[in-house]
């Protein structure tokens, strides 16, 4: 089967209503896994978050229609001699399982890599969100170990596993792909 087309592209405040009504439609299928933005007051603190130097927000989008078909996020990007990012992903339900997420995921790893500079992103996903911990393997990330009660979701402390993909570079600047 050929790997569904994706592109990639900033979250911007246009996106507002398609946004949430993509979240809407596709609780059921991030619960109990991640909760992104449901509302307009959340939404924006999402934008605001997104405006500062240590986040990125990518909407993952069908390239035959334009619809969101996911959202990956780079969160507390560091700088200097680590160049790393926390990564969290998720699908809109309409597109779930259809491969947009792993087109767009390796989108966003080779921007992460060859346009900011970044050597190492890490997914920390639970162990039994065994779609998540697939579409990871797809797209390059190794298993790396398990990190116990480590992120507050859906009421209580879970444990997640850390999965990481990183640019072979031997520097800290990007390789010249040009």
């Amino acid at each position: 089967m050929a790997e569904a087309k994706s592109y990639i592209r900033p979250v911007t405040s246009r996106d507002r209503a398609t946004f949430l009504a993509a979240m809407h439609a596709s609780r059921d299928l991030h619960h109990p896994w991640i909760a992104p933005p449901q509302n307009e007051r959340a939404f924006e603190q999402y934008l605001a978050r997104l405006a500062a130097d240590d986040h990125a927000g990518f909407l993952v989008c069908r390239a035959d229609d334009d619809e969101i078909a996911g959202v990956v996020n780079l969160n507390g990007i560091v700088r200097g001699s680590f160049l790393c990012a926390s990564l969290g992903y998720y699908a809109c339900i309409a597109s779930a399982g259809r491969g947009y997420m792993t087109s767009g995921l390796k989108l966003v790893v080779r921007h992460a890599f060859d346009e900011m500079g970044l050597h190492r992103l890490e997914a920390n996903i639970q162990p039994s969100n065994e779609r998540s911990i697939a579409l990871a393997k797809r797209c390059g990330f190794r298993l790396e170990g398990m990190s116990p009660r480590f992120l507050y979701i859906d009421g209580a402390w879970r444990d997640h596993e850390r999965w990481a993909i990183y640019d072979e570079r031997a520097t800290l600047l990007p390789a010249d792909r040009g």
